[in-house]
């Protein structure tokens, strides 16, 4: 009960409580989680792992078919007299109506706040209805179960669907119980009229069937993402059960929740760390031509696993402007690095065009977004480091034998 101060003006100034029935809520979670699979790069879609309640859970195939879950909830419906027989009004009788279209809500990044939409709709609706007695005694007796429930509805069960809904299939009955399942593909009442007058009714065990659209999920950062959505419960309410029937609770929350879990993996072969700038044809030629080299390159291989947002820079040891450099020890002398990366078919820059030999600086420009078109498992990439005509010709005028310098290459999923 919710209490509300209410003030009363009399002879003696007094201050009553006037309270007033607080509305019931339940609420349910929907989880799904992103992990890619190496086996199915092409497949980057959010697996739905909400525990699978009512009709999926017993008839799972159906369900798959139609790309569809269920959930169970918490609620059931009591009606507050009889039903009349032939009643002209559907909200006097057995009717149900859901929301089905479609409805957006923001989910939220647990730490960095960023928003992504999901879209969800109510696809089905179903329960298992509970006489007070059994059915062939309230139509007259001397007849099956099956054909009782039949007469009592206008001579059809409850598995055939009324109009705007649609049949699913055969579930199983007793004598007073009938469960049924009702796909929902448009708005409208969906409205059963009793034939025979119906003492009481109950509506147990209620589960709805929906569908769940979810974002894309190689945009999205690792982590979690959490929103909600209410529904309320009740007559003329988004879960509309007519006049008669009245709900236990008058409010549903949904609570989503997305989980990313991202991949990004670089493997650079044994060795690969050190790397050794040479000419084109090698140091020999130019000991046995004495012709110059034009430049100073190593092109060192990388395999990268990644199914989400990546930014690239460089770290330098010695610097060179917004590059790295390599100096001579003893004279101090130094020369820019020019570093750049190819990137493998798959991942492309933000945007979309591929990446081929992309100048990796220090300042990250130019390389400030590259994400996955498709989960990419182990693929080959390249680094390209290289040393200009000019610096070459200065490095060979000083004598100096080496030049050496530590370069950085930082991948970094923090975009």
């Amino acid at each position: 009960m919710k209490c509300l101060p209410v003030a009363v003006s009399s002879i003696v100034s007094m201050l009553l409580l006037a309270c007033v029935p607080a509305a019931n809520a339940v609420s349910r979670d929907i989880t799904a989680i992103f992990r890619p699979d190496a086996s199915k790069p092409h497949e980057n879609v959010f697996l739905n792992t909400t525990p699978i309640g009512g009709y999926c859970q017993h008839q799972p195939t159906v369900c798959e078919a139609k790309k569809l879950s269920s959930i169970l909830l918490p609620v059931t419906f009591d009606s507050t007299g009889p039903i009349q027989a032939n009643h002209t009004d559907p909200r006097k009788g057995a009717m149900l109506s859901v929301p089905t279209q479609w409805r957006e809500l923001q989910v939220i990044h647990s730490e960095t706040g960023e928003t992504e939409t999901v879209e969800f709709r109510w696809a089905g609706i179903g329960a298992t209805y509970r006489l007070p007695v059994s059915a062939p005694s309230l139509v007259g007796g001397g007849v099956s179960n099956w054909t009782a429930h039949g007469r009592l509805w206008g001579g059809k069960t409850w598995q055939s669907a009324p109009a705007p809904c649609q049949e699913v299939g055969f579930i199983g009955y007793s004598d007073k119980d009938f469960p049924f399942i009702w796909w929902t593909p448009t708005d409208g009442v969906c409205a059963k009229k009793a034939s025979y007058a119906v003492p009481s009714l109950k509506y147990l065990s209620v589960n709805f069937a929906y569908e769940l659209r979810t974002p894309n999920p190689l945009k999205m950062s690792s982590g979690r993402y959490t929103g909600s959505l209410n529904y309320t419960i009740g007559p003329g309410q988004d879960f509309d059960a007519g006049d008669v029937m009245i709900p236990t609770d008058s409010l549903l929350t949904l609570n989503f929740k997305l989980d990313v879990e991202h991949t990004l993996k670089v493997e650079v072969p044994p060795g690969g760390n050190r790397v050794e700038l040479v000419p084109q044809e090698g140091w020999q030629s130019w000991l046995n031509s004495g012709r110059k080299p034009t430049r100073l390159f190593r092109d060192q291989r990388f395999h990268i696993s990644a199914s989400s947002r990546f930014k690239m820079a460089i770290e330098c040891q010695y610097i060179s402007g917004n590059t790295c450099a390599m100096s001579e020890t003893d004279t101090g002398h130094a020369v820019p690095v020019d570093v750049s990366v190819t990137l493998p078919d798959g991942l492309m820059d933000g945007a979309g065009q591929p990446v081929n030999r992309r100048r990796l600086l220090r300042d990250g420009s130019g390389t400030e977004l590259f994400e996955p078109s498709l989960y990419v498992d182990r693929r080959l990439g390249m680094l390209h480091f290289e040393v200009g005509r000019s610096s070459v010709e200065a490095m060979l005028d000083t004598g100096a034998t080496r030049y050496t310098g530590d370069v950085t290459v930082i991948w970094d999923s923090e975009v």
